[in-house]
């Protein structure tokens, strides 16, 4: 049996994906309002939403694991909340350098959850699996993204004009990090 991961917060599990969560998965990553800010991970069909997941499950247990993409539910019912993780970028010699993301399903907007998951993501990372540097970033025009990546604690590092095209325009993006040293304190 595989090792995986499983983490709690006062309303949510943070775990690793299983074949089950299939048609939670691919109502989330196929939903146009969840996705907007995120059209190239967006699946257009059962089958993409399946090939996406078959990665994720893939990853767990895996030597030398890259990617730590997490489900998020809710304690009570089990309800897919959304998803937080990141991708190992490079391994060095003082720890791990990644880059992080996290979408949730709309009903879940704007009550604090992505807050408490991600900082239970930084825990883990930094904590538990030698992460030396975290980098994230959004569209400015993301406030509730934005709102997130302050509230934990995260420093703004660059404000980006006109770097990502997305729906049929260059677009701004800001990014934020975090150091080991930085969570320490």
């Amino acid at each position: 049996m595989k090792k995986g991961i499983w983490l709690e917060t006062q309303r949510m599990i943070i775990r690793d994906h299983r074949w089950e969560d299939l048609p939670s998965h691919h109502e989330m990553f196929s939903d146009p309002k969840v996705m907007y800010y995120l059209p190239d991970i967006m699946t257009h069909s059962r089958e993409e939403s399946e090939k996406d997941l078959r990665t994720a499950i893939e990853a767990v247990g895996k030597e030398g694991r890259r990617e730590y993409f997490l489900r998020l539910e809710e304690k009570q019912t089990g309800d897919l909340i959304g998803e937080a993780g990141y991708t190992v970028l490079q391994e060095t010699p003082v720890g791990k350098l990644v880059h992080a993301g996290y979408f949730s399903r709309k009903k879940y907007w704007g009550q604090g959850y992505m807050t408490e998951a991600f900082r239970e993501v930084l825990r883990f990372a930094f904590e538990e699996n030698n992460v030396f540097r975290l980098t994230t970033g959004c569209d400015p025009e993301n406030k509730g993204s934005e709102k997130v990546m302050i509230k934990c604690g995260l420093v703004k590092e660059a404000d980006f004009k006109q770097k990502v095209w997305m729906h049929g325009q260059m677009r701004d993006r800001v990014e934020y990090r975090m150091l080991r040293e930085e969570w320490n304190r």
